[in-house]
């Protein structure tokens, strides 16, 4: 009822009062208590092994909406700098065709966490608060786009609250796998995938959760927190209003982390891996950077002076802080005597936004977040084992985020659960060679509602079908000039073939546990500070 008012006040008024009522409501459902310390488990290995016995330490370092260009290995790029991102590959292996799960975050996190499709248990859209999807719909109705296409409303509304959203707990996590190998297991930072009935980190396999329970990186008046807002996003609007800076440990009370919340969570995985040095562990390290809110230290924005619009040196700054990161961790794993012996991935969620404004943050690939172009979906996909995998190595085949999963598992010696379809593979015989086939998957698939796509080694059809609208199709020759060419008319075996493949894994997944609210169109080549303009491409999305 009160949120209804709330929107009722702002369709009469301005969208800034139903923000800022959104806001008040949201920070008044959680009390914020100081900081606290975190006293991480010790244990040591019940065997007794050393480190070079045991088995690997697995260490998965997730980003959050990291463009594909915003990694200084992938190409020039005179705005950000990742040295010890790209020291990982020059260690390890570069998957150079990593796909994320899906086009937003939740989904890929599903699939990471499970080895699944997360189609394949209902997991199709990604959670967003209550009021999210209105308040946004409102606050975007502030612009004048006359030549956006019409969004779809979807009538049916969900029974679920947004803590109830999540991976429902008869999935068997990466976590309890591990556990179950004698693993002791730690997550850090963002989960999104359901905080209820039994869906939480610390209640699916992890042993420890430092939960991000809420979205800023500082306070909003901290003298060495530097930000930007975008006034042209309505996400952007909707963040600054709700979120509050906030940690939560084991689902205990919220606290406020004592220090810029990337540096935090680096922090504490560096505590992490000293007190687990004499066991087996499997740390899931979950970046929320460098998702808006665009949230800086004054320390990396002060280096980035070279850089001239703001915005983007705010974002390059987080970027600095979440590179630095990755390094801490890996001199924390050398000083500890473990960097041999332990399996160490990292990879994004998805690509990089549209709606921060900056053009080139997937470059060279078409798209953003939040649509199924290569510019959404091809992310940093990198893997360092001393001990197994050859370094400086490039694997060119697909390969998906649930193969993570299934590599990880191998790697700790771990039998995939044999009651359910798992859908990643081992990457590590494909990688040494001790696996012939050329390939891991003979096809890829994403879905979100309207938004569908699915490729083989070459081809890739797109799908753009939003309920009562148009239906639009793409075929695109990735072995070519990737997404700038439309072949589908010149040919139809290879679309009819694709469509087929499609339809009929679409016929074996699940029915979505919760619906989608809106169906909403995004161009696909310029990013939100740029107005449309006649001729351009747009894509459906269903969230």
């Amino acid at each position: 009822m009160a949120l209804a008012v709330l929107l009722g006040v702002g369709w009469t008024f301005r969208a800034e009062i139903a923000l800022f009522g959104i806001g008040r409501m949201m920070a008044s459902q959680n009390d914020i208590g100081p900081t606290q310390e975190i006293n991480w488990s010790i244990g040591t290995d019940s065997e007794g092994r050393d480190p070079a016995s045991r088995p690997p330490n697995i260490v998965l370092i997730l980003a959050d909406d990291l463009g594909w260009n915003d990694v200084s290995m992938n190409g020039p790029n005179p705005t950000t700098q990742t040295p010890n991102i790209d020291a990982l590959a020059a260690e390890g292996v570069n998957f150079s065709q990593g796909y994320a799960a899906n086009g937003t975050c939740a989904p890929s996190r599903a699939a990471l966490m499970s080895g699944r499709y997360g189609t394949r248990f209902g997991f199709e859209f990604t959670p967003t608060p209550t009021g999210f999807m209105p308040i946004v719909s409102l606050v975007s109705g502030t612009r004048d786009r006359p030549l956006q296409p019409a969004s779809v409303t979807n009538a049916e509304a969900s029974s679920l609250g947004y803590d109830e959203m999540g991976m429902p707990p008869s999935e068997i996590t990466l976590a309890e796998l591990l556990a179950e190998q004698g693993y002791h297991t730690a997550h850090i930072g963002k989960w999104h995938l359901g905080r209820a009935n039994g869906m939480a980190a610390h209640d699916q396999g992890f042993a420890e959760s430092l939960l991000m329970a809420s979205g800023l990186y500082g306070r909003r008046d901290h003298e060495n927190v530097i930000q930007a807002r975008q006034d042209f996003d309505p996400i952007d609007r909707f963040l600054w209003a709700a979120l509050s800076f906030a940690a939560s440990f084991n689902g205990g009370p919220w606290f406020e982390p004592p220090k810029y919340l990337t540096d935090y969570y680096t922090d504490e995985a560096v505590k992490v891996i000293e007190a687990n040095k004499d066991r087996p562990f499997f740390l899931y390290l979950a970046h929320w950077a460098p998702h808006t809110p665009l949230q800086a230290t004054r320390e990396d924005y002060d280096a980035l002076s070279g850089i001239e619009l703001y915005r983007e040196r705010v974002y390059a700054a987080m970027i600095r802080s979440l590179d630095r990161g990755v390094g801490r961790v890996m001199e924390a794993l050398k000083a500890n005597g473990l960097d041999e012996n332990t399996l160490v991935m990292f990879t994004s969620d998805n690509g990089g936004a549209g709606y921060i404004g900056l053009p080139d943050v997937n470059d060279p690939y078409r798209g953003w977040k939040i649509t199924l172009f290569e510019g959404g979906i091809r992310v940093p996909f990198l893997a360092r084992w001393p001990a197994k995998l050859p370094a400086g190595a490039t694997y060119d085949a697909p390969v998906h985020h649930f193969d993570m999963y299934a590599t990880a598992a191998a790697a700790a010696g771990a039998e995939l659960p044999t009651d359910r379809i798992i859908d990643g593979v081992d990457l590590t015989p494909f990688v040494t060679g001790a696996d012939p086939a050329e390939a891991p998957h003979d096809y890829l698939f994403f879905r979100s509602g309207a938004a569908q796509a699915v490729r083989d080694e070459r081809w890739k059809l797109m799908v753009s079908a939003p309920q009562g609208l148009p239906r639009k199709e793409w075929l695109f020759d990735l072995a070519a000039d990737g997404e700038w060419t439309d072949l589908l008319a010149e040919h139809p075996a290879v679309a009819d073939r694709l469509r087929g493949v499609l339809e009929n894994h679409n016929s074996k997944q699940a029915e979505p546990r919760w619906p989608w609210t809106s169906t909403t169109a995004y161009n696909v080549d310029r990013d939100l500070s740029q107005e449309d303009q006649p001729g351009d491409e747009f894509a459906y999305w269903s969230n």
